[in-house]
């Protein structure tokens, strides 16, 4: 039963991750919005600083360091803004 509640709690934990990852990228979602001027400009800011933090979160659970890291986290950053 521990087990079960245990990957239930890591599979709940990784879905954010997951979620954002495959889900439309800032500038995809502020032209959905239909958003103009300082409205799109904050948007896009804050998107872009929750998607940094979200691909520093996930190479940290991969354990990644060193170029590799920095490799990843170009590249998540870049396919999350679009």
């Amino acid at each position: 039963m521990r087990l079960v509640v245990l990957c239930s709690f890591a599979v709940a934990a990784l879905m954010p991750l997951a979620a954002f990852a495959e889900g439309p990228s800032c500038n995809a979602a502020a032209a959905e919005k239909k958003l103009a001027g300082a409205a799109k400009t904050s948007f896009l800011k804050k998107c872009e600083k929750d998607a940094a933090a979200t691909c520093d979160t996930a190479a940290a659970e991969k354990k990644l360091s060193g170029a590799a890291k920095t490799s990843f986290t170009k590249k998540c950053n870049r396919d999350a803004v679009g």
